[in-house]
């Protein structure tokens, strides 16, 4: 009770009125050994001299005369703070380093990890209140923003980007698709660099590829990869040994990973973008290796790729890649002599050259980030959602990916939506993949009678090892092409990078690709009725009748 007094007494002291102060974010399980670097950070203006802040277990106030105008961070660990974010905060609240000031704390508040509460006082009087589990949902490493009065509109890891929606304008578009023309617009681009090519891709262990990038280096162009320290799988050998050809040619070579230096923002580091010097950025579906990336006339993935030439959005990319390799979790990483990527050869026809078109409106669809604008390009849609994708998988055995019930929802109100997906065999071998999912899509539309299909793709009948696409394409006016796969990860934990390019010229090119993908890709069997199982069912029921009259009737 005389504890409870003293914290009361604590917060009575404030007498000076301040305006419309509140915490808008904090953090209170970070990754660090003890939680040394929570934090809160608040929003206002004006005096803090009526301000207090408490846990219900300790608290803080600001020192005399505090004036704010904008925000404060309040950390607990000054040093903590900026080892986890590059910069120091305004105050700590225990009394760690001489170069930040202390906030007036009895030192006992510390944020509990799964259920605690934060309190703005202005005057003895409760302004504010958050809780966890409640206003938020407690998570490692996740930190809790307030935005248009809403807690939490995404999850935000520690050190991940926090970018806006940007669309440009009057961009000059170079769609192509993988395996017709990949490699041949990846290795125009390269070629063209005079000053600067930044590489950010899941993986890369293509030969060709790597040997782009040697030549651009040797040329005099400041070449630089940003690779993803541990994909599905591992770093393979093939991979190892592009890497290493890197590191010889004097191309520094970077993976985000976690570490005793610091803790990856992004589950994955899955984009997959090449900036050309300040003018232009490559943004695809594919890894960087063979079957993303085969010579012309060579099998190998379905996917989709464009060629942006716009000094903004390669500022624009640039500036994602700059900000992603600034991190504490971003290391060298040098590989190992070994053999090269080992593939066959199979031919493949090519009927889709790259093709040039202008005056393209370009909106950057960056996981987790703004992700968000996929469902918004699938609500726009009008007439007719074509979507090709790896696999869809749901969030819940009773919760469809929202993606995909946004697309559903479309075909409700008229929209013609197909939906076509990989057959290759890891996508279909197991209980739940997507020969299930193109079933139960079937299913939804018989049993609505909606305008709506899904399909497995032929890929013998179409040429390619596997569809790895993750497009979209709305109205024949707007289409989608991107590194995020529909599942409960990527779009809101991983780096990804995509772009919505609106041109009717531009979405009717992947139209057309979609089209010739669509139509040898295998219906599905009648979802609804499985005439085998009922035939057996049937013959087993009548195989127990005879047994039983020939039992109990003579």
């Amino acid at each position: 009770m005389r504890r409870l007094s003293l914290v009361l007494l604590f917060f009575y002291t404030c007498v000076i009125s301040c305006g419309a102060v509140q915490i808008i974010e904090f953090c209170p399980d970070p990754y660090q050994a003890d939680d040394m670097d929570e934090y809160v950070v608040v929003s206002g203006t004006g005096s803090l001299d009526a301000i207090a802040i408490s846990d219900n277990h300790g608290g803080f106030r600001f020192p005399s005369g505090t004036v704010i105008n904008g925000t404060l961070t309040v950390a607990r660990s000054a040093p903590a703070f900026e080892k986890t974010h590059g910069r120091l905060p305004d105050f700590e609240w225990q009394n760690y380093s001489s170069q930040v000031p202390d906030v007036v704390s009895d030192t006992t508040m510390r944020l509990a990890n799964t259920r605690d509460e934060l309190m703005v006082y202005e005057n003895s009087r409760l302004v504010q209140k958050i809780t966890w589990p409640g206003d938020v949902r407690p998570r490692e490493g996740q930190v809790h923003f307030l935005e248009n009065a809403v807690w939490d509109l995404r999850p935000l890891m520690l050190g991940q980007s926090r970018l806006d929606k940007e669309t440009f304008e009057n961009v000059t578009v170079t769609a192509f698709v993988s395996p017709d023309s990949s490699l041949a617009v990846f290795s125009r681009a390269v070629a063209s660099a005079q000053h600067q090519v930044l590489v950010n891709v899941y993986e890369l262990s293509s030969v060709n590829i790597t040997g782009a990038l040697i030549d651009a280096e040797k040329r005099g162009v400041d070449v630089e990869v940003l690779l993803e320290g541990g994909p599905v799988g591992g770093i393979s050998p093939e991979e190892k040994a592009a890497i290493w050809r890197l590191n010889q040619s004097g191309i520094p070579v970077f993976e985000m990973t976690t570490s005793e230096s610091g803790h990856a923002p992004y589950r994955y580091d899955h984009a997959k973008y090449v900036v050309i010097d300040d003018r232009a950025v490559l943004v695809t579906s594919e890894n960087f290796g063979h079957s993303g990336f085969p010579p012309s006339g060579e099998t190998g993935n379905r996917g989709w790729g464009v060629y942006l030439e716009d000094p903004n959005i390669a500022a624009y990319f640039r500036d994602i890649y700059q900000t992603d390799t600034g991190g504490p979790a971003i290391v060298p990483v040098f590989g190992s002599a070994g053999p090269a990527e080992v593939y066959k050869v199979v031919s493949y026809p090519a009927p889709f050259a790259p093709a040039t078109f202008t005056g393209a409106q370009v909106t950057p669809v960056i996981a987790p980030d703004t992700s968000s604008a996929i469902t918004g390009l699938l609500e726009s849609a009008r007439e007719s959602i074509g979507i090709e994708q790896a696999y869809i998988t749901n969030e819940s055995k009773t919760g469809l990916n929202p993606y995909l019930a946004t697309a559903i929802n479309a075909s409700r109100r008229g929209v013609h939506v197909q939906v076509l997906l990989d057959s290759y065999w890891f996508n279909t071998e197991d209980e739940a993949d997507n020969d299930e999912m193109v079933a139960l899509i079937n299913r939804i539309a018989a049993t609505e009678h909606l305008p709506l299909e899904a399909r497995c793709a032929d890929l013998k009948a179409s040429g390619f090892e596997k569809i790895h696409n993750k497009g979209v394409v709305v109205d024949d006016r707007a289409v989608l092409v991107s590194s995020i796969n529909w599942n409960t990860n990527a779009p809101g934990f991983n780096r990804e990078a995509g772009v919505i390019i609106e041109q009717p010229e531009v979405a009717r090119y992947f139209r057309t690709v979609f089209d010739a993908d669509w139509s040898p890709a295998v219906r599905s069997p009648q979802p609804s009725t499985d005439y085998l199982k009922i035939a057996c069912v049937i013959a087993v029921i009548g195989l127990l009748l005879v047994l039983y009259y020939r039992r109990h009737i003579r």
